[in-house]
Order: C-alpha cells, then structure tokens, then sequence
C-alpha cells in the first residue's frame, strides 16, 4: 500500500506519521526478530577473558602471554581498538535514538532490549581486554569515554524515524567491517584478540541484516517518503563518536591505516541500495523520482571522493595520549 499524507505537514506531525507506520510492521519484524535469535551465537566476554576469584594456572598463565603479546601492537592498531571501545560504549546514546519512535509496548520494545543487550557485550568486552592487556594509558581512555556520554549524540536526522532506520543499516555495516578488519591487523599480533573483535563483527553483521530489511519494508510501503529519508543520510554519515575528543584524527588514523576508509563506504552504499531495489521502484511522486535519481548516483560521487583522497595522501604523524604521546607516522 501507498501512504498518503497531507501537503507540507510540520515536522512534529511528519515524525508521528512515520512512527505510526512503524506501528503496522510489527507482524513483519516479529518474524525478523525471531529469525535473528535462530541464527544467534549468544557469547559472553568471559569466554574469552575468564576473571574468576578461582582460576587455573593455565588462565593465569594466558593472561600473562595476552599482555606480552600485546606490547608489539602497532600504535595504529591500538589507535583503532581505542575507537572502537569507545564508539560500542556510546550505546546509551542510540538505545535512546531508537526508543524515542518505537513505543513502550509493542515488538519494537523487544528489539531494542535485545539489540541492546547484545551490542552491550561489545564495549564490555573491549574494556575487558583494554584492562587485562594493559593496551592503553587506561585513565585517559576513561576520560575519553566520560566526555563522550556528556556531550551526548544528537544526530540532525534524529527527529525523523526513517532516517534512524536508514542511518543504522549503514552504520551497522560500516561497524561490521572496522571491528572485522582492526581485528585482522591485530590478529599478527594477538589472535586473543582477533577472536574478539570477530565475534563483535558477526553481532553487526546480523543487526546490519535486521536493519536493512526494516528500511526495505518502508521503501515498499512508504516509498516516497522512504526514499527521501534515505537521500538524507547515504551522502555521508557521521559515525557514532563524533562528539568523542580526538575522534576526528583517530579516524585519520583508521583510515590511513587501511581499517575504514572512503572505499568501503562506497561498498556500503552500494551494498544497500541494491538490497533495497531503489532503481526498480515505480509509482513515485515529483519528491521520490529526484530522491530516487540523487541516490542512484550517489556511488560515482563517492568514487570521486575517494580518488580525491587518494590523491592528496601523504605521511602524517599522530600522537595520542592514551598510547603516552609516543609519535607514529602513517
């Protein structure tokens, strides 16, 4: 079905209408939700970093060989750990996002509570390692990750619950690949943690799946509307964590270093819009056909963007104090 909404409605009514469309998905994400959980590997942080009162000599003697291992981590790698243990502890920032449009009592409430227990693993676990491994100046990422809840998220798409919906297919996806490929670069190093950061990336893949099929549930029976939303979010996302001190060149640093860069959201993009059929879509209006067209060639600007980088590349030093100031050059 087509929804049909009046001409030029206020922002407040629009965001209620869009909710309320949220409300007849239910049957639908029922049915995702439950796929989710069949194709679950629910884990926990202690099998991977066992700290009991009692524990063997052999664990005692593992936790040990981690942090002699973990002394020859390039500063790049740590660099990306710190990044991504901060941006999973900003989970009360998007449990709040996606609480606002969802309602209390209904499905939603039961995804949100259970993606939110699942992402709540991943900064757990990272902390976890960070202290056991003795990675970082550990007071400094503290106080990293205290003036991140503070300065709080507040996105310009959060009042507009399509964009929540198209803004985490992306950025879940965009997660998947950093936590994947830091834990390949750290894997030379330490497999403990590689092992980890592959577990996390299997959680985001799966909530990248929910996500994604959620927006193509819209585009089929909102279309215009869905089409809109997600012309104001594809260009370029900002990624959790922008509020964070240093977050801007420690993603230089993630960039530069290979993890996460320009050519993997172009994938991304690429990626989604060919799930959601964009270019197939039929029957819009004047607003969903340019929609349609931007986003279509959104891929080719990206391109651009990327070659554009590439081109300006060149040595840089960074210096964090979290790693004690040492000065590294990618």
């Amino acid at each position: 079905m087509e929804i049909i909404v009046n001409s030029a409605p206020s922002l407040e009514s629009e965001s209620r209408s869009k909710a309320e469309v949220l409300q007849t998905l239910e049957t639908e994400v029922a049915a995702m939700m439950d796929e989710h959980l069949q194709k679950r590997r629910l884990w926990f942080p202690s099998d991977f970093l066992p700290a009991d009162e009692k524990m063997s000599d052999d664990e005692l003697k593992n936790i040990q060989l981690l942090r002699e291992r973990a002394r020859g981590m390039d500063d790049s790698v740590r660099v990306s750990v710190a990044l991504g243990l901060l941006t999973e502890e900003g989970l009360p920032h998007f449990h709040r996002l996606l609480s606002t449009y969802l309602g209390d009592e209904s499905v939603w409430k039961t995804w949100n509570s259970i993606w939110t227990a699942e992402e709540d693993r991943h900064g757990g676990i990272l902390r976890d390692y960070a202290r056991d491994s003795r990675l970082f100046n550990f007071r400094c990422v503290e106080i990293m990750q205290y003036a991140y809840q503070e300065a709080g998220f507040r996105p310009d798409w959060d009042k507009d619950p399509y964009r929540v919906f198209a803004y985490t297919s992306l950025q879940e996806r965009a997660t998947q690949v950093t936590h994947s490929n830091t834990g390949k670069a750290a894997g030379k190093y330490e497999p403990v943690l590689e092992g980890i950061l592959s577990s996390i990336a299997a959680d985001e893949a799966r909530h990248y799946a929910f996500y994604r099929k959620v927006m193509k549930s819209l585009f089929s029976i909102d279309t215009n509307r869905a089409l809109e939303s997600a012309l104001n979010i594809l260009p370029s996302i900002e990624m959790p964590g922008l509020s964070m001190p240093n977050f801007k060149e420690m993603a230089d640093v993630v960039r530069r270093s290979g993890i996460y860069g320009p050519w993997d959201y172009k994938k991304i993009v690429e990626d989604v819009l060919k799930f959601w059929e964009v270019e197939a879509l039929t029957g819009l209006n004047e607003a969903g056909r340019i929609a349609q067209d931007k986003l279509l060639a959104i891929p080719k600007r990206l391109k651009q963007v990327a070659e554009y980088i590439d081109r300006r590349v060149d040595t840089k030093s960074f210096s964090f104090d979290f790693i004690y100031h040492r000065v590294f050059a990618i």
